[in-house]
């Protein structure tokens, strides 16, 4: 019998290559600066790519907090690698305005973070083209040709970087969020929504409440609309 090919486990794969991306970056366009972070894989609304969240996590039976980075998982299979990373990148300018600049209150994207930004090579815009708003409440960005993260970005494809999972949009086989199936392996919708009650999520902080559908909420910390998750 042959013997199967070990393969390294997908958890192993995806967040191993976030981990080299991060730490790729931190040395390339930070000078090594920055503090380690637990990097997570969270679903948000599709106009949500990333957040930022200062001391989110606690070490268990410690005194050590950590940072959050969390990258949304829905951009990774029909987006470039590029985006994904100018995603990773522009969280990570968050945590170096936390930890060595001076943010605005609620979520703000202030000058300072809007220079570090133009400094690494992604160009602020919250309407992620030429000529939008470089301060706001939510922002995107666009990559700088010839910028610092344009070269970069390219040596790290260059050393065969690739995420090999994303999120898989489709039926036959796509398992519900509670984890039911049917009995031929497709997502069983009879248990979908039980409550008619939807998750709403602040896109800036990340902040999430439950309530009924057709709710109009505004964070109370970034005073933004939260959009809601079917």
């Amino acid at each position: 019998m042959a013997q199967r090919e070990k393969t390294a486990a997908p958890t192993t794969e995806m967040y191993d290559a976030l981990q080299a991306a991060y730490d790729f970056f931190n040395e390339a366009l930070f000078g090594g600066k920055l503090t380690s972070c637990l990097i997570t894989l969270q679903r948000r609304e599709m106009r949500t790519r990333g957040y930022y969240s200062p001391q989110r996590f606690v070490e268990i039976g410690g005194e050590r907090f950590t940072d959050e980075i969390a990258i949304n998982p829905q951009h990774f299979t029909n987006g470039s690698v590029e985006s994904v990373l100018s995603t990773l990148l522009h969280e990570q300018c968050h945590l170096w305005q936390f930890h060595f600049g001076k943010p605005s209150r609620n979520g703000y994207h202030n000058k300072e973070w809007g220079w570090k930004m133009k400094e690494v090579g992604l160009h602020p815009s919250n309407t992620g083209a030429v000529g939008g708003n470089e301060t706001g409440q939510q922002m995107s960005d666009y990559v700088i040709k010839g910028g610092a993260f344009d070269k970069a970005c390219q040596i790290l494809l260059g050393t065969k970087f690739a995420l090999k999972w994303g999120e898989f949009i489709g039926e036959i086989g796509d398992v519900g969020e509670d984890g039911d199936e049917g009995g031929n392996g497709e997502r069983d919708t009879s248990k979908k929504n039980k409550s008619n009650r939807l998750k709403y999520c602040c896109g800036c902080c990340g902040i999430a409440v439950w309530g009924k559908a057709e709710l109009n909420i505004i964070c109370g910390d970034c005073g933004m609309p939260m959009g809601s998750e079917e």
